[in-house]
């Protein structure tokens, strides 16, 4: 027992200090992200890229209006884009189309900052997601036979004054950075726990199986389980240490990243887009079929390199 108790307070111990150093990185990137989308937001520049992309959205089955949703998904987050799509008059294909195209493309400065830090160029995970986007929402609109269900719409958001803003992003800001700081500290504990005591090793053997379909490196199952709960943001620090102390290598990560890039945090938020009445499969498994494209896309390229 004592042992045990030994074993587990060492591994919190080794995992403290690196995962204070990866949360502040992530706290900086996350609050400047965060204030210059606000300001593009309410000096009306994100509503003038979506007027301008409307007609790239018809081709895909969406009115105009939709692509204000997917600008605030892919410049914030999926919580932003929900707010957007309450107050839009949807059919459940439309929501689930605009979902796919979300969910591969979201939080994309924060998220393709992490992907550097783990080693995958940045023009290169930008072009994936965004690609990924568009082909799901291609595929979604050839694919999903036509219906005309409504999903719902909640009251609009009235507009406010700047200082009401200004307030609003601080407590929001506030809220997400400890809520950051809890899950990064907390993740990298879980995984040096796992590591410990031989849980990743057996992760590793199960997935196997799985992760050869997709093209991944068995090596990769823990850091693929992390992304698919919780999503690339909050598994940076788990993603950052596994590299830098050479568990796996840059390119098994880059793998990792071609996948995780547009399939991740399978749970919270593609329920989310669930809850506002989008189609659970229509969103699920062809995002892993795009990701495992770019997976063995990736390794093909490599091979012809050689």
């Amino acid at each position: 027992m004592k042992h045990t108790l030994y074993r587990i307070g060492s591994a919190f111990r080794t995992a403290f200090p690196k995962a204070l150093k990866i949360a502040w990185w992530m706290i900086r990137l996350t609050v400047l992200v965060s204030l210059g989308v606000e300001v593009l937001r309410y000096f009306g520049i994100i509503a003038w890229l979506s007027e301008s992309l409307s007609p790239v959205f018809r081709l895909v089955g969406l009115p105009g209006e939709a692509s204000l949703a997917f600008l605030t998904g892919y410049f914030v987050n999926v919580y932003g884009a929900l707010a957007i799509v309450g107050t839009l008059p949807l059919t459940v294909r439309e929501l689930t189309i605009l979902g796919i195209m979300v969910l591969c493309a979201h939080n994309m400065f924060i998220e393709t900052a992490v992907q550097k830090k783990t080693g995958s160029p940045v023009v290169r995970m930008v072009a994936v997601r965004t690609l990924g986007a568009l082909i799901g929402g291609l595929l979604l609109h050839w694919l999903m036979p036509a219906e005309s269900i409504q999903a719902a719409p909640v009251a609009a958001p009235v507009a406010q004054p700047l200082p009401a803003l200004a307030w609003e992003w601080l407590l929001s800001t506030g809220q997400l950075v400890l809520q950051m700081l809890v899950l990064i500290v907390g993740l990298s504990f879980l995984q040096r726990l796992l590591a410990e005591f031989g849980v990743i090793r057996r992760l590793s053997k199960i997935l196997r199986p799985v992760l050869k379909i997709f093209g991944l490196p068995a090596r990769t199952s823990f850091l693929w389980i992390v992304a698919n709960v919780l999503g690339l943001a909050y598994g940076a620090a788990v993603m950052m240490e596994e590299t830098e102390a050479g568990k796996v290598d840059s390119r098994d990560v880059d793998l990792l990243n071609h996948h995780i890039g547009v399939a991740h945090s399978n749970i919270e938020d593609l329920l989310l887009f669930v809850s506002f009445g989008g189609l659970f499969w229509w969103l699920l498994l062809p995002r892993w079929l795009i990701a495992m494209l770019f997976v063995w896309e990736r390794r093909l390229e490599w091979k012809l390199k050689r």
